[in-house]
C-alpha cells in the first residue's frame, strides 16, 4: 500500500479509498510517440502502486490522425480518456497548434471537477500543457509535477519557425515560468535542460535531472535470425540504422550525404524506420535512384527489439542548436539492443557525455561527410566480435545508468513526494 494511504470506514458500496493522479497527455500508447509511451510507463507503474490514474488524451493519432483510438479504455489499471477534435496531423503550424488549443481547453474544463484529485502530471506534450496543469494545480489546491521533455517556444525559436522577440514567444515565455513556479516538482532529462530551465526562473530547489528510460521489455535481441531483416532484404548487408522522429533537431543531411558515397557498394544499406517532416529528405534521395537507401513507417512498440537489433550501426542525431532544448531519447533504444553508436552533433551534448571517454561508438560533427564516411567504413571493416563488443558496453551502461526499473521507480517515488494525499471513495472498487 502507498505509504500515508489507509482505507477508512464508508458505507459498504463506497469501501474503495485511492487518490487521483490527473496525467494530461497529448499522445498516449499505443501511439508510437516517445512520450506517450513513457508517459503509459510512470501512469501504470502508479496504477500497479494503488493509485486511480486518469488519463486525458487525444482520440486520433499524432502523425497520422486518420487512426482512432476507443474513446474509453481501462488499459493496465489507466483509466484513459480520449477526447476529439484533439489531433488533426502535423501539415502545418497553425493546424497543429488549433488542435493543441481544443485539446488543452477540454482537458483542463474536465480536470477542473475530477473527483478526489491528488495530484496533476503534465509534460510538455502539447507545450503548453504546463499552464493548463499549473491552472488545475492552482484552483484545485494538489501539486503538480511538470515532466519537462522539451522546451518551447526555445525549439520553435532555434528551428526558425519564430522570431526571439516575438509576442508569441514572450507570452509563452510567460507562461513557462508561471509553470515552474507553480509546479511542485520540475522534472528535465539532462544537465543542458536544467541549465536552460534555471536561466528562466531559479528553481533548483524542486528541479530533478532524471533522463529518460528505455522501453526494456520490448528490447530484448532476437536469439536467432532476425525477421526485420529478412523481412525487408537486409540480409547479409551491412545496415545503418537512423530510427526515430526526422526533423530539424535531429539533422540527417550529413548522413544523407554520406550514403552517397556508397552507393555502388552492394554491402551496405542505409534504412530509415519513422516519420516526421524530415521524412521527405529521404524520400527525395530514394526518389532519385538512390538504391541503397530504405524508408519505412514507424514499427509496432512490441516488434521493437527486431527492428532496432537489425541494425549493425545506430545513428543519434542532436541538432547544433537543439542541446537542452531536445532530448537525445533515441540512444538508450540502441544501447538496450547492444550495438554501436553513430553520433551526429555537437562536442557538448548530452549524447556526446555517454559516448565520451567510452568505446561504444564514433562522433561526427554535423557537415563533415568526410568524417561519417571514414566513421561508416571503420565500422563495416571492424569484426563482428568488435562490434559486438562495444555493443556490449553499450548495453552494460543502460543496465548501469539508464535502467527503466529503477528509473522509473525514482520518477514515480518523486510522484508520490510531490505533496499530502487526498482519497475519493469509489462506488466500483474493481475500476479505477
Amino acid at each position: 500500500m502507498t505509504p500515508g494511504l489507509r482505507l477508512v470506514p464508508v458505507r459498504a458500496d463506497r469501501v474503495c479509498m485511492r487518490p487521483t493522479i490527473l496525467i494530461i497527455s497529448q499522445v498516449y500508447v499505443p501511439d508510437p510517440a516517445s512520450v506517450g509511451q513513457h508517459m503509459a510507463d510512470a501512469a501504470e507503474e502508479m496504477a500497479a502502486r494503488g493509485w486511480r490514474v486518469l488519463v486525458y488524451t487525444s482520440a486520433r493519432g499524432y502523425d497520422d490522425p486518420g487512426i482512432s483510438y476507443p474513446r474509453r479504455e481501462i488499459r493496465n489499471g489507466v483509466d484513459v480518456r480520449r477526447l476529439p477534435l484533439s489531433s488533426f496531423g502535423k501539415s502545418s503550424l497553425p493546424i497543429r497548434l488549433l488542435a493543441q488549443a481544443l485539446f488543452m481547453t477540454q482537458a483542463v474544463a474536465r480536470g477542473l471537477f475530477s473527483q478526489g484529485l491528488s495530484r496533476v502530471m503534465v509534460s510538455t506534450s502539447p507545450p503548453f500543457a504546463g499552464a493548463g496543469g499549473s491552472l488545475i494545480s492552482m484552483v484545485r489546491r494538489v501539486p503538480l509535477v511538470w515532466w519537462v521533455m522539451d522546451l518551447n517556444p526555445d525549439q520553435l525559436v532555434a528551428a526558425g519557425k519564430i522570431r526571439p522577440r516575438a509576442l508569441a514567444v514572450r507570452f509563452f515565455d510567460l507562461l513557462n515560468r508561471w509553470t515552474l513556479r507553480q509546479a511542485s516538482s520540475v522534472v528535465v532529462l539532462d544537465r543542458f535542460m536544467r541549465d536552460r530551465v534555471l536561466a528562466k526562473v531559479p528553481v533548483a530547489g524542486k528541479l530533478h535531472v532524471m533522463p529518460p528510460w528505455p522501453h526494456e521489455e520490448h528490447l530484448a535481441p532476437p536469439t536467432g535470425s532476425n525477421a526485420f531483416r529478412a523481412r525487408h532484404g537486409l540480409d547479409d548487408t551491412f545496415v545503418v540504422m537512423y530510427s526515430g522522429n526526422h526533423s530539424h533537431q535531429n539533422p540527417l543531411g550529413t548522413l544523407l550525404e554520406a550514403s552517397r558515397r556508397f552507393a555502388s557498394d552492394p554491402r551496405v544499406r542505409f534504412v530509415f524506420v519513422g516519420g516526421g517532416t524530415g521524412k521527405a529528405d529521404v524520400e527525395r534521395l530514394i526518389a532519385s535512384g538512390a538504391g541503397n537507401v530504405v524508408s519505412l513507417p514507424y514499427q509496432p512498440v512490441e516488434t521493437l527489439g527486431d527492428s532496432l537489433s537489425a541494425a549493425d550501426l545506430h545513428v543519434v542525431s542532436v541538432g547544433d542548436d537543439m542541446v537542452g532544448i531536445v532530448h537525445p531519447c533515441k540512444i538508450y533504444g540502441a544501447m538496450a539492443v547492444g550495438r554501436p553508436i553513430l553520433l551526429f552533433g555537437p562536442e557538448a551534448c548530452h549524447a556526446g557525455d555517454i559516448l565520451a571517454g567510452r568505446r561504444i561508438g564514433w562522433h561526427v560533427r554535423h557537415g563533415d561527410v568526410d568524417g561519417a564516411e571514414r566513421a561508416i567504413t571503420e565500422a563495416m571493416h571492424i569484426t563482428a566480435d568488435e562490434r559486438r563488443t562495444m555493443g556490449g558496453k553499450a548495453r552494460n551502461i543502460v543496465d548501469e545508468r539508464f535502467s527503466a526499473r529503477t528509473l522509473r521507480r525514482e520518477f514515480c517515488d518523486l510522484l508520490e513526494q510531490a505533496g499530502p494525499l487526498r482519497t475519493a471513495p469509489m462506488t466500483n472498487p474493481t475500476r479505477p
